[in-house]
């Protein structure tokens, strides 16, 4: 057994891989440590599948709760489930940086498994994997134009002075400080793939942070190089690209013309296939004597009019749907659409349509998510829900998918810098954005979408947020087009998908695939000054339709109060075995949480059932004053005296000496049950009991 150990330092941290000691069943695997945080990286080669057309990678992210020394808090299952939506994400981040350097020829069946063993709470369990997988495939002998590193960024502003500085690979401590978490896959030269979360922060911050990210990444890029020629192995030939001759004559010599009217008809309409381009296939199938199959004629096709697209925009400057190239489709904006929903919005851009849909609750239903680091909870959620008929096509109604996970969580990671604070604004937030048609961008349809209705609901944005995706088209990197709002086609033909998402002020989220070998500075430099011409154009069609979140929330939604009563006084809120607070819920008809913070949340549809139980909850929360006066009702009449109900759930006694003037042998010659009467605070005892006399 040949094991192989290589160690180097990063921010302070030693960073070791060993090779060859786990999983030896697999191709390569990489036992990853940065601190006590640990990764087992597998890479697993298998055979080629003649019925597909692409190449079948799979990157899984497979988080253990032992990892953080933690057993599933579910009374009935203990054993992980399906990969939770923090899992999918961080394996989406490994997938998108790594993708875009395998052969395009390349048909094995390759799947890349990461296994988080062991977290410490201060190194990066997401970093430390992107680095290891990348020496997995540098080392392994499946043919890839690697390697590449991954780093997180952050950008904290402190002091009178608001002093400014970068952050690289901040903990969980410093990054709740930062105002950006940005994390960048580069090669020496490229970006590869950008993930970020930023407090509104200009674009040149974020390239200086994009800068600085490469920087470090050459670093570790240059470890993982010595490590290779050491030890990789011989990668496999990835084979030549092949099409018919014949195919491509034919095409061009008889339906050049129905094609190119197939593409322009693609461009206009949503959904990603047309019935005149599956008439085409279907005459040069029979054309050609059923010599080829379906797969070849249409792989031949796809390329010739990629080909073209990309010919037309950098030699023509001609767009599929004619749009000047930093032109933004047509815009159409509606709210308050839905009658009982509390806050909804229609945004369209072009064919692509997306109906958001904004609901308030309790901070009780706030989500709960369970990991290796701990629970967290989760105040705002957002969901992107594209069925088939979004693309034009039947199919079958499923859970969300990868990619439906990861736009939704780009729209949260948008919105989020924006939304008030929770003791401002004591909600439970979801947005749903449902696809309805798509032809490009969807998700930064929903970003849109989702600041309209959130505004709709009457959530205090700080500021509304729209989103934008930007394309590229190139022939080196010195002669090259960006393409502002792209559709569907020129995501294809394209190469790359740059989303932003922002406020007039500043960035707030980033999301950056390529199917290049990367971007230089200069592009991301026109890319980023493109993009913010096309945000602010989007946001002042937003605005015309709503500027500023509604004054009122819907009458629909619920009513929250967060209350912070003295801690020494929760036990009266909820009484002797609960019987207080049962009592009061089922007075007023709100629910009444306490959480173990000691703050008391009162939620209920009908505003004035709150505000009396608000009211009552700060009655038996006040603190009586000797010398206070009260109109209370009669409770109870024992022998000795009557005890009044000075506030909803205080009461204090009067005694028979204190009932009047003169002598009082029995109380119920005095006053009776339920009458009100005039009552004086005169003395509260060392226990607290509170002794009144009537006036």
């Amino acid at each position: 057994m040949n094991i192989i150990v290589k160690s180097t330092e990063i921010d302070g941290q030693k960073l070791t891989l060993q090779f060859g000691k786990f999983a030896q069943a697999v191709d390569t695997s990489v036992f990853a440590t940065l601190g006590d945080t640990a990764v087992l990286i597998t890479i697993a080669v298998g055979p080629e599948n003649p019925n597909i057309d692409y190449f079948p990678l799979s990157v899984e992210y497979a988080e253990k709760l032992y990892a953080g020394g933690i057993i599933k808090g579910s009374r009935w299952v203990k054993r992980e489930g399906r990969p939770s939506d923090d899992a999918v994400l961080k394996g989406r981040i490994i997938d998108r940086s790594i993708r875009p350097l395998f052969p395009k020829t390349y048909k094995k069946q390759v799947q890349v498994v990461v296994t988080l063993l062991s977290v410490d709470g201060v190194n990066d369990a997401e970093i430390l994997s992107a680095i290891g997988v990348s020496a997995a495939l540098s080392v392994s002998t499946v043919p890839w134009a690697g390697p590449i590193s991954t780093v997180r960024v952050g950008y904290v502003t402190s002091g009178e002075n608001k002093e400014s500085a970068f952050i690289l690979y901040p903990n969980e401590n410093e990054q709740e400080f930062s105002d950006l978490d940005l994390v960048v896959s580069s090669t020496k030269e490229k970006v590869l793939m950008i993930e970020t979360k930023a407090d509104r922060l200009s674009e040149q911050i974020i390239q200086d942070g994009i800068e600085m990210a490469k920087k470090e990444n050459k670093k570790i890029i240059e470890f993982i190089e010595k490590i290779t020629k050491e030890i990789g192995k011989k990668k496999d030939k990835a084979p030549e690209e092949e099409y018919s001759e014949e195919i491509m004559k034919l095409v061009n010599r008889k339906y050049a013309k129905e094609i190119e009217e197939a593409v322009k008809q693609a461009a206009a309409t949503a959904g990603s296939e047309d019935k005149l381009m599956h008439d085409v296939v279907a005459k040069i199938y029979e054309d050609l004597e059923k010599k080829y199959d379906v797969k070849q004629i249409v792989t031949v096709i796809t390329k010739n009019n990629y080909e073209k697209i990309k010919d037309d925009i950098l030699i023509k400057k001609i767009r599929p749907d004619g749009r000047n190239f930093d032109q933004v489709r047509e815009l159409s904006v509606e709210v308050s659409l839905l009658p009982r929903t509390h806050g909804s919005a229609l945004f369209q851009r072009g064919q692509t349509q997306v109906l958001s849909i904004a609901t308030l609750g309790s901070t009780t239903l706030e989500q709960l998510i369970e990991g290796p680091e701990g629970k967290e909870a989760k105040r705002y959620i957002h969901h992107y829900s594209d069925g088939p008929y979004s693309y034009g096509q039947t199919g079958r109604m499923m859970g969300p998918s990868r990619r439906a996970i990861g736009h939704g969580a780009l729209a949260e990671k948008a919105i989020e810098p924006v939304l008030p604070s929770s003791e401002d604004f004591p909600y439970a937030i979801r947005v749903v954005s449902e696809i309805l048609s798509e032809n490009g961008s969807s998700s930064m349809g929903s970003v849109s979408g989702s600041s309209l209705a959130l505004m709709d609901a009457g959530v205090p944005l700080k500021d509304a947020v729209a989103g934008v995706a930007m394309g590229l088209v190139s022939k080196t990197d010195d002669k090259y087009v960006v393409l502002t709002d792209i559709v569907g086609l020129e995501d294809f033909a394209g190469e790359m998908d740059f989303k932003i998402a922002g406020t007039k002020d500043g960035i707030t989220a980033i999301q950056l695939d390529v199917k290049n070998k990367g971007l230089t500075s200069k592009m991301i430099t026109d890319i980023f000054k493109q993009g913010k011409v096309a945000r602010l154009e989007i946001l002042e069609v937003m605005n015309k339709i709503i500027s500023k979140p509604r004054k009122e929330i819907s009458r629909y939604a619920p009513k929250v109060v967060v209350l912070t009563p003295p801690p020494d006084k929760i036990g009266e809120i909820i009484g002797p075995g609960g019987k207080n607070i049962r009592a009061l819920i089922a007075k007023t008809q709100t629910e009444i949480n306490v959480e173990d913070d000691g703050r008391v949340t009162v939620s209920g549809l009908d505003r004035e059932k709150v505000d009396e139980a608000v009211k009552h909850i700060g009655n038996i929360t006040r603190e009586i004053q000797v010398g206070e006066e009260f109109e209370g009702e009669v409770k109870r009449i024992l022998p000795f005296g009557a005890f009044v109900e000075m506030v909803p759930g205080k009461e204090g006694l009067v005694h028979v000496s204190k009932m009047g003037k003169g002598f009082v042998r029995d109380p119920n010659e005095v006053v009776k049950l339920g009458q009100k009467v005039k009552v004086k605070v005169y003395q509260i005892d060392n226990q607290g009991r509170v002794n009144l006399q009537m006036i």
